[in-house]
């Protein structure tokens, strides 16, 4: 039996895209079993206390068997079996714009040349390309998804785009976000954004927020637009916005990205799943890499973003099928596309039949994602980089353990390092001396929270800190001397 494994959780079963298990019968029950005999790390990933990590989704034949009722049920040997993590349809013959805001427009004879492409499609035509122009779209995150987008409805003739950023542009976003150059680097994403699409279609209204989405705003961000495409990069965000739509009854193309693998789906169309359907809860910070400590190969967000913007206008149009109700996933590296069956749960806090939120605000978004410290949560130490150099320099009597991805410490060794992957911390934690202080490094500062506390709870006494900011706060310092730590 194949069980294929999405690559958000690949590092707990040794870089495995494809594992093959021998089991007596064609069981979830069975297989999940021998693959934690197989990868005993996987068992962290997968499970707390004995359930399912709500953040996994199991699919069988691309229908939903993460619910324990299928867990014992066979099924055949043809059958595939994903794994598949947060990183994050039916038919549709009704457009999202109404006939009077279709007849309430025009195309001048520039635009029937511009868009004649469009026009002569039969599924498009005039009529679709009038919805286009009627259409009012929030485009959320301009990074690499949302440079993609913004784009495609910019040539597609969209009439008004909202693009909702508070970064600025960085030189390390120029590898997969398209849209900016070098002479955009330190502006404000959305004022660069906002000259690119006028550039793609003068004829466009841009309209500029240079905002963080909150509990406080995000509904009042999008309530006047037809449509919201996500393409942020952070969980918090991600449930805000599905939860604001969800509130203001407004349709969500998601879009996610995550080294070679990317998701699009339809969220809160004609009484379809909402986000929380299908991932009730986000991954324990940490536990999870994001694409910013892990990267993302660039040719990638030009496929999902299209088909994101693809969404878009099928949706404004009206025609096609729709990915409400379904989840479609693709790995670019080894050529494997799926759509997967969604289904809305009746007991969904947000979007179910007895749900009674009316207001963003009403949800601790903190608490919920992880960002908020629980009192009864395990207390972690931190060190600064500038204490870690000085007591490196006096050659004080410390262990540096690194718990980064092999291929993050090909880009950035720290001499003298011990690597052990977080997933193995607790059963290699006699490696670690605990008379000395141990300082646990990563590229952000947050998975070494998480193995800081992975060691407490696994019983280590020795003392332990977690390096402030990552290995990103220490680049100016780590690449100043000759060489550096590499």
């Amino acid at each position: 039996m194949k069980v294929y494994i999405s690559s958000t959780l690949r590092f707990f079963f040794e870089r495995s895209y494809e594992v093959e298990v021998q089991v007596q019968k064609n069981t979830l029950k069975d297989i999940l079993e021998q693959l934690i005999k197989m990868f005993p790390d996987a068992e962290k990933g997968l499970f707390e206390n004995n359930e399912l990590r709500s953040f996994i989704r199991i699919f069988v034949a691309g229908e939903d068997w993460t619910d324990k009722s299928f867990h014992e049920r066979e099924f055949s040997d043809d059958k595939q079996v994903l794994i598949l993590p947060l990183i994050a349809g039916g038919s549709s013959n009704e457009s999202i714009i109404s006939e009077e805001r279709r007849k309430s427009v025009t195309l001048d004879s520039d635009e029937i040349e511009r868009y004649s492409n469009h026009l002569l499609l039969r599924d498009i035509g005039v009529a679709g390309q009038k919805r286009i122009k009627a259409s009012k779209v929030a485009v959320a995150g301009i990074g690499a998804l949302g440079s993609q987008v913004v784009q495609c409805l910019a040539a597609a003739g969209v009439g008004t785009i909202k693009i909702i950023d508070f970064d600025l542009v960085a030189l390390r976003n120029l590898q997969n976000q398209v849209l900016y150059g070098l002479r955009d680097v330190k502006r404000p994403k959305v004022a660069s954004a906002k000259d690119r699409i006028k550039a793609v279609n003068r004829g466009i209204e841009v309209l500029v927020e240079k905002e963080n989405i909150t509990a406080d705003n995000a509904v009042g961000l999008i309530e006047d637009c037809d449509l919201v495409i996500d393409c942020t990069d952070n969980y918090k965000t991600r449930y805000l916005l599905s939860d604001a739509c969800v509130i203001a009854r407004i349709p969500l193309v998601f879009g996610a990205i995550y080294q070679f693998e990317g998701l699009v789906s339809v969220f809160n169309y004609k009484d379809g799943p909402c986000l929380r359907c299908l991932f009730p809860e986000p991954p324990q910070p940490g536990l999870m890499p994001t694409c910013a400590e892990n990267g993302v190969v660039s040719s990638l967000p030009g496929i999902i973003g299209g088909i994101q913007a693809n969404e878009a206008l099928k949706l404004i149009i009206g025609t096609g099928e729709v990915l409400s109700g379904k989840l479609f996933r693709m790995d670019i590296l080894n050529l494997q596309t799926e759509i997967l069956n969604v289904t809305r749960n009746e007991e969904c806090r947000i979007c179910g039949k007895n749900s009674s939120v009316i207001r963003v605000e009403d949800f601790d978004y903190d608490e919920f994602c992880g960002l908020k410290q629980d009192d009864t949560e395990i207390p972690v130490e931190t060190i600064s980089p500038e204490d870690l150099l000085r007591r490196i320099e006096n050659h004080d009597p410390i262990t540096i353990v690194d718990v980064r991805e092999p291929h993050e410490r090909t880009i950035l060794r720290f001499s003298g390092a011990v690597v052990i992957p977080i997933g193995q911390l607790a059963r290699r934690q006699k490696e670690l001396c605990a008379e000395h202080d141990t300082v646990i490094i990563c590229k952000e500062g947050k998975r070494s929270i998480l193995a800081v506390r992975t060691l407490k709870e696994a019983g280590y006494l020795g003392p332990l800190y977690s390096l402030k900011g990552g290995l990103d706060s220490m680049k100016d310092i780590i690449l100043s001397g000759e060489g550096g730590w590499i």
